[in-house]
């Protein structure tokens, strides 16, 4: 179970410096995550993704150079330091790998523009022609109209020895496994060519692409990725609360089980790109969303600051994204209702590890409750979610004891109070 944080940001590094990566200082910044490691660690947490910390110009998604730590937040030495102090405590660490693009102050694609089709690192971009000429512009695939990204081209040799070397370079290195930036803008049959070189030099290693769209399941099968971002759960847990619209939510929990047959989504309910969740649906039903994500099959991941209840919303203009990832207190702030209630439920996650893969019932539903029943043949857990300004009653579904929550259980009929929740076991 993981804790997500966005490195430049969480230290209060400058997101969009002028000054070019080479002439920029070396800044040990990475050191100040240190301490939070021992907060992830009190949530019952166990995993540190790590967003982006290769050199970059900007935001860290235009890497020019996978294999230097950017110098705004240290160098490898300091990224070998935090991942040593994370596993002293039983943490393992999976970095970003942004694979699919790099920016163009990438020294690749800079020989690329300076010397023509006939420069030698011409085969590691996606090229749209063949016939143009140096000193013309590169005809290059750029990432969904961001012209500061350029597309690998993942059709040939160039860019899956590049991706090879760079996976294995980190995880000699310590790291456990791989978030597959973008992965859904990539073929499968490069993350089939890629993904097996690497373990064969590190077979244990994870790897959870990021698809926001299409048939995860089928990306999986095809690409021997491990998992998938499970981002329509996401969305059915942010509009299904927000709408107090639980069928929304339950039709999800139910398309969310069929991949099970598959693999196992790496869930979440908050990420660097997205509005914080508490923003989304309201302070009030945080705790709700968190009690659907540590009670359904997954594995869950939780956004640095979400178990705070911390509120921003991610907005469509240049440093829209800011405001979701921001900079760190240098301690862990005192702990919250919330931050309770994560500890709680990750706690009863840790004593009931089968829900990892369990399926999960929808036992009752109405528009502004729902009572979900993730079970196996020898033990159950039930999260009810009342959304509504009164409260209500709904089955119990042969819950026998409140874990965390609000709820009066009685005669096998469970009250809860208003926007209120719970969950039980059997």
């Amino acid at each position: 179970m993981w804790w997500h944080v966005y490195p430049l940001g969480a230290v209060g590094a400058e997101v969009r410096p002028t000054t070019p990566v080479d002439d920029r200082p070396v800044d040990h910044r990475l050191q100040q995550l240190v301490p939070w490691l021992d907060h992830v660690v009190g949530l019952g947490l166990n995993g540190l993704v790590l967003g982006p910390v290769f050199a970059a110009s900007t935001h860290g998604y235009d890497t020019v150079d996978h294999f230097r730590v950017d110098p705004r937040l240290g160098d490898e030495s300091d990224l070998v330091a935090l991942v040593a102090a994370a596993h002293e405590r039983g943490v393992r660490v999976v970095l970003d790998g942004v694979f699919n693009h790099v920016g163009r102050e990438h020294p690749a694609f800079r020989a690329l523009e300076e010397q023509g089709p006939r420069a030698s690192t011409a085969d590691l971009f996606a090229l749209e022609q063949t016939d143009w000429q140096q000193g013309e512009p590169v005809p290059v695939r750029d990432f969904e109209g961001h012209d500061i990204l350029v597309a690998l081209d993942h059709d040939g040799r160039a860019a899956e020895d590049l991706v090879v070397e760079v996976m294995t370079y980190w995880l000699d290195r310590g790291i456990h496994g791989w978030r597959l930036d973008a992965a859904y803008a990539v073929p499968p049959a490069f993350w089939a060519r890629v993904l097996p070189r690497v373990r064969e030099r590190f077979p244990d290693a994870w790897s959870s692409g990021e698809v926001i769209h299409g048939d995860a399941a089928a990306v999986v099968e095809a690409s021997t990725m491990d998992s998938t971002t499970q981002y329509e759960l996401w969305q059915a847990v942010w509009h299904g609360i927000a709408d107090r619209n639980c069928f929304e939510l339950a039709h999800a929990v139910e398309r969310h089980d069929a991949l099970l047959a598959t693999f196992v989504p790496t869930t979440f309910v908050g990420n660097h790109d997205v509005t914080r969740i508490a923003s989304a649906v309201g302070e009030r039903f945080a705790g709700h969303a968190a009690a659907v994500l540590f009670t359904v099959a997954g594995t869950p991941v939780v956004y640095a600051g979400d178990e705070y209840g911390w509120t921003a919303v991610k907005e469509e203009r240049e440093g829209g994204d800011d405001a979701v990832r921001p900079e760190l207190p240098a301690a862990p702030p005192a702990p919250t209702e919330l931050t309770h209630v994560h500890e709680a439920l990750i706690a009863l996650r840790r004593r009931n590890p089968w829900l990892h893969r369990a399926h999960t019932d929808v036992v009752h539903l109405t528009n502004t409750a729902v009572v979900l029943r993730t079970a196996t043949a020898d033990a159950a857990v039930v999260t009810a979610l009342n959304l509504a300004d009164d409260p209500v009653e709904v089955p119990a579904a042969d819950a026998t004891r409140v874990e965390a929550g609000a709820g009066d259980l009685r005669d096998g009929t469970l009250h809860l109070p208003a926007a209120g929740w719970a969950v039980l076991t059997a």
